[in-house]
This record gives C-alpha cells, sequence and structure tokens, in this order.
C-alpha cells in the first residue's frame, strides 16, 4: 500500500505554503488539485513588507513595492500611512514554493470521497484513483471538500472589481498606492445611503495602473456589476477614462464564516480553515506565516509514539487556532459586526479615527499580530477617538450583543 504521510489537496497559495512547510519538516507528501499545481495564480495578493520580516519569509517575493502609501475618509486630505506596502510576485511566489516540495508527487483531479481508519485516512476521486495518508489536509478554499464547519446563512461578502491599463489620466499620483479611497462625492445623495465601497488603487509603473472598487464587508455581497458602475463613475468623476484594460480582476470572498469544527479527523488550511481576516480580508500573509509552526505541529504528531490520524489532525487544529488566537478571532468578528451597520458617513469617520491611531496599534491591528490585551486596548482607543456619531452606532451594537444574549 502506498502510503503517504500527508495527503493535501489544493494547490493554491495557502495549500502550497503549508507543503513546502510540511516538506522542510521532512514529511512525505503527495498532492491533489483540480488543475496541475503550477498554473499562474490570477489575483493579485498584497501585503505589508514588515509582515514578510518574519523567520522563514522572504521579501524577494515581493514584485512591485510602494512607500508612499495612502488613505482617505471623508477629507480629500491624504492620510499617509508610513508602511511599505507590495504585491507579491505571484510567478516567483509559486515557483519558489513548488522547489521547496519539489519532491512531492501531484495528481490532477476532484476528491469525491473519503473513510478513516485509526491509521490512515483513504480519499477516491472523481475518476476512480485511491490515495491514501496519514492524514489528510483540506486546502480547497472556501467551500472545502471535507471540512465541516457549522452553517452561517447571513455570510458578509468581500467583493473587488478590478482593471489593471492605462488611462487618460493618472488615477492615482506617481509611484502612488492607495489602501482605501472612502470619498463619494461622485455619489448621488440616494447613492450615498447605500453601503459604502472604497477605491483600492496603485501606479504599476510605465504608464500602468491598478484600480479596484472594493466592498470591505456587506451581506448579501455588492455585485460585480454594481462595482464597476461605481468604479466608472468614480474615474468619470475625476475626468479619467479607460483607455486601455490589460486585467479585469474579480473578487469574492467571506469575511465571517464560522471556525470549522476543531476535533474533525480531516484538518484544514486556507480558507477551508476560515483563516480570511476579519478585518482586511487578508489571507495569503496569514497562510505564510502560519505554516511553519503548523507543519512542525504535524510533524511531531505523526513522528509521536501515540500517533493516530485523529489526534494528529487535532494537533494540527490546535497549532492554528489556540485558544487566544479563538479570542482575537471573536474580538474582530465584533469589529466586523460594527462596520457592517455603518452607513458611509460612519464607514469614513471610523476609518479616519482608526488610522489616526498609534502606528503600532493600527498595524497590529492588521496584520493580526497583537495579544488579545493590545487589541482590546486598540478597540477602546478608538472609540475614544471617534466621533460622537460613530460611538453611538458602537454603543448600540454592543447593547444589541448583550440583548441577544
Amino acid at each position: 500500500m502506498n502510503l503517504a504521510d500527508v495527503l493535501l489537496i489544493g494547490a493554491g497559495p495557502a495549500g502550497t505554503a503549508l507543503a513546502a512547510a510540511l516538506c522542510r519538516q521532512g514529511l512525505r507528501l503527495q498532492g491533489l488539485s483540480a488543475t496541475p499545481p503550477d498554473v499562474p495564480w490570477q489575483n493579485t495578493y498584497g501585503i505589508w513588507r514588515d509582515e514578510l520580516e518574519a523567520p522563514g519569509l522572504n521579501p524577494g517575493w515581493l514584485g512591485r513595492q510602494w512607500s508612499d502609501c495612502v488613505a482617505y475618509g471623508r477629507s480629500d486630505t491624504p492620510i499617509p500611512l508610513r508602511r511599505t506596502y507590495g504585491l507579491f510576485d505571484n510567478a516567483r511566489l509559486q515557483a519558489d514554493l513548488l522547489h521547496q516540495c519539489r519532491e512531492m508527487s501531484w495528481h490532477v483531479g476532484l476528491a469525491v470521497q473519503i473513510s478513516h481508519t485509526t491509521t490512515y485516512s483513504q480519499v477516491e476521486t472523481q475518476d476512480g484513483r485511491i490515495l491514501r495518508a496519514r492524514l489528510v489536509i483540506d486546502a480547497s478554499g472556501h467551500r472545502p471538500v471535507f471540512v465541516w464547519r457549522p452553517a452561517k446563512k447571513d455570510v458578509a461578502m468581500q467583493a473587488a472589481y478590478g482593471v489593471i491599463g492605462r488611462f487618460s489620466r493618472p488615477p492615482v499620483p506617481p509611484q502612488q498606492m492607495v489602501l482605501m479611497d472612502f470619498r463619494n462625492s461622485h455619489l448621488s445623495a440616494e447613492e450615498q445611503r447605500k453601503p459604502a465601497t472604497f477605491l483600492y488603487a496603485m501606479d504599476f509603473g510605465e504608464g500602468v495602473y491598478f484600480v479596484e472598487e472594493t466592498s470591505l464587508a456587506h451581506y448579501p455581497a455588492i455585485s460585480y456589476a454594481e462595482l464597476e458602475r461605481r468604479l466608472y463613475r468614480r474615474l468619470r468623476h475625476h475626468g479619467i477614462q479607460i483607455q486601455e484594460i490589460q486585467h479585469i480582476e474579480h473578487c469574492l470572498f467571506p469575511m465571517n464564516l464560522p471556525l470549522p469544527s476543531l476535533r474533525q479527523p480531516v484538518f484544514g488550511y486556507g480558507g477551508a480553515a476560515s483563516m480570511v481576516h476579519p478585518a482586511s480580508g487578508y489571507q495569503v500573509d496569514e497562510a505564510l506565516r502560519r505554516a511553519p509552526e503548523v507543519a512542525q505541529a504535524i510533524a511531531q504528531a505523526l513522528n509521536g509514539a501515540n500517533y493516530t490520524s485523529a489526534t494528529a489532525a487535532q494537533a494540527a487544529w490546535r497549532a492554528l487556532w489556540p485558544p487566544e488566537r479563538q479570542q482575537r478571532r471573536l474580538l474582530y468578528l465584533f469589529g466586523l459586526q460594527n462596520i457592517l451597520r455603518f452607513d458611509q458617513r460612519a464607514t469614513q469617520d471610523f476609518f479616519t479615527a482608526f488610522f489616526a491611531l498609534p502606528w503600532g496599534l493600527w498595524t497590529g491591528y492588521l496584520s493580526n499580530n497583537l495579544s488579545t490585551g493590545q487589541l482590546l486596548q486598540t478597540m477602546w482607543r478608538l472609540f475614544l477617538r471617534a466621533p460622537n456619531h460613530v460611538r453611538a452606532r458602537l454603543l448600540g451594537s454592543i447593547l444589541s450583543v448583550r440583548q441577544v444574549r
């Protein structure tokens, strides 16, 4: 019987990052993916450069970088962020991770069924192949094949419609990146009563720019058609026309999925494990940073004297979602719940106050590297700094939570 240490399902950034970390632990891996693992990743993935300075990560994975990063709330005055932002060079990152796990074998196909014994799990593919491993990891995305999580009806979605191309005039100043532009003077009074969206934009150099209209989170999801309309409306307001479209980007993913059951015999990673950051929607950075510690926990469990497939999966779940990280996630979800209640004016003023916090607090909040105490401190200081109408909405959310309880 050909028995691998790990069968990993999915070859996106999260799955490949964990595969590389597991291979560095000396484990024998097999992969299963709907497409070959070297098929290029199409979406753009951003990260703050300082997050790549953690052990085992490589700032060389970045392609374009910007030190002039700003945000806008309601005012036309830019808020300087004083932090370097970058986009991954997808080809470089993907090639580097696949090189680190070059000894593993990949199968192209779809998993349809799984069964478990004490010491291994067996996966059947759509075309009838049988793959066996001591531990199965599901990294197949937000709608995983085998990972179970509680059902949730009102899932808030981040949605975005973006264009890479050439414009009649620069949509942002040269060499600048705009993280969030919530200004809405281009919308009618009626449109300003609808859910807020913001512009995410950057100069790619050589006359090429990336502009994206983004809904941070909303239930139900704001449609691509509405985001496209708002983007074009925003550009026209500033006298800008799109002259050449090189790429159109669509993004849609959940922000507040419940955590999966942490006692199930299949381990999840990436979207399958609800790893999207509820405050920002980012996931690739988290997947890269968590992969080494999770891989170490898996290796120790598989090499343990009392190993079973179930205990290996539970060791991995504990490494990914220890109690304190679960507590912090609940606080982030509370913050997201507040944002979902905001109108456009409250959203603008909330983020203006957020980026006025001490640099170490707002950066730690977005990077998910604060302790629970620091996170509470950050939320309290934001409450004190926010204008009265934002505080009133925050208090309303607190009272509504208490009434539900």
